[in-house]
């Protein structure tokens, strides 16, 4: 498919082939939803616990006799219905995260990319360059471009100038290439592309 290529002034300055292998496939959210599901699970650190019966420091000698103090009988003091007792059935330290193949992560990020193909969300830049960090510059450039919650993913490197104008420019991702990925995509309503970034995409996805 073919593509307008623009500048940050909002001008077009020719066109470019997109790879249907990788910008239009079937989109199915069910491929979005279970790369979606790996990335964030893959994300929770799972350092969350609690003390159980064997792990609070209290004594495991029996509270009171069997029989004949008309309490129920009770082993020791580290059970739940106990204050400072152990928690039933709490949260441990556990890896949340999941295997995906290769070969269905990258599935799922053509699909992220031909949805925003799809939608008309997609965008592709010459370069996402700046001569200074000049955060109110970009913004103007944004807005003239009508982009307010966007992501823009650059070749293998992102520029310092255009990072450092865009870090607090609410609702303005930037990544380079590698960190492509189908939640950051998704997240945004706009993807912007360099054209760096089409050929390094598509030397990743069809690798």
């Amino acid at each position: 498919m073919k593509q307008d290529i623009l500048n940050l002034e909002n001008k077009k300055i020719g066109n470019i082939e997109l790879n249907d292998a990788i910008y239009g496939v079937e989109v199915r959210a069910d491929i979005l939803q279970r790369v979606v599901t790996w990335q964030l699970a893959k994300a929770q650190s799972g350092n969350h616990q609690t003390k159980g019966r064997s792990d609070v420091a209290l004594t495991a000698a029996k509270p009171f006799k069997q029989k004949g103090s008309g309490n129920a009988r009770q082993g020791s003091r580290k059970g739940a219905q106990f204050r400072k007792g152990g928690v039933v059935f709490g949260p441990v330290v556990r890896d949340h995260s999941f295997d995906l193949t290769k070969k269905f992560r990258q599935l799922g990020l053509k699909t992220a990319l031909s949805a925003k193909a799809k939608e008309g969300k997609l965008i592709v830049i010459d370069e996402a360059k700046l001569s200074a960090p000049k955060t109110k510059d970009l913004k103007n450039k944004l807005t003239a471009c009508g982009l307010t919650d966007c992501l823009f993913i650059d070749g293998k490197e992102v520029d310092v100038n255009f990072a450092l104008a865009s870090r607090n420019i609410e609702g303005i991702d930037i990544l380079p290439t590698i960190g492509a990925n189908v939640y950051d995509i998704l997240r945004r309503d706009t993807l912007v592309l360099t054209k760096d970034a089409v050929s390094c995409l598509e030397e990743r996805l069809n690798g």
